[in-house]
């Protein structure tokens, strides 16, 4: 292992069911840590979201050409490509996509604000996040503002 914390474990169990029948927006959730990404995948697929896991940039932009994601949740720290660099390629390419990034390093820091200065502004979510929070920032990431403010 890569010397990472490792995160706290929610039960399936606390995972909304969704209804399948209805339209699932696509999420292609990045991390390297296998355990992470397909752990998030089926928390997602559970709740309702076509979700699907990669586990470097490479690999995501593969399967993000086959199937254009509306929302990329992709680990900061990856190895080749950063997860930052995937969000930028990931907006050239599908630029209605939503990005949400995730880490638990602090280091992540200086990454984001590079990105910032060269006009890309990214959501950061920390690791551990706990799935009610997970599913939250995606419903409301992939909820148009014009939708929550009749909603709210």
């Amino acid at each position: 292992m890569s010397g990472r914390r490792t995160s706290p474990v929610a039960p399936l169990h606390e995972v909304p069911a969704a209804d399948t029948s209805a339209y699932r927006p696509v999420v292609l959730v990045v991390d390297d840590e296998s355990a992470i990404a397909d752990t998030l995948t089926e928390i997602l697929s559970r709740s309702g979201y076509a979700a699907t896991a990669a586990y470097d940039g490479t690999d995501a932009l593969e399967t993000a050409l086959l199937t254009p994601p509306e929302l990329l949740i992709t680990d900061v720290v990856l190895p080749g490509m950063s997860g930052i660099e995937l969000a930028i390629t990931i907006k050239r390419i599908f630029p209605d996509c939503k990005i949400l990034l995730f880490s638990g390093q602090a280091a992540t820091t200086d990454l984001l604000a590079n990105a910032k200065n060269a006009g890309h502004h990214f959501t950061l979510l920390n690791k551990p996040v706990h799935p009610k929070d997970l599913l939250a920032r995606v419903s409301s990431t992939l909820t148009p503002r014009e939708e929550r403010a009749l909603a709210g």
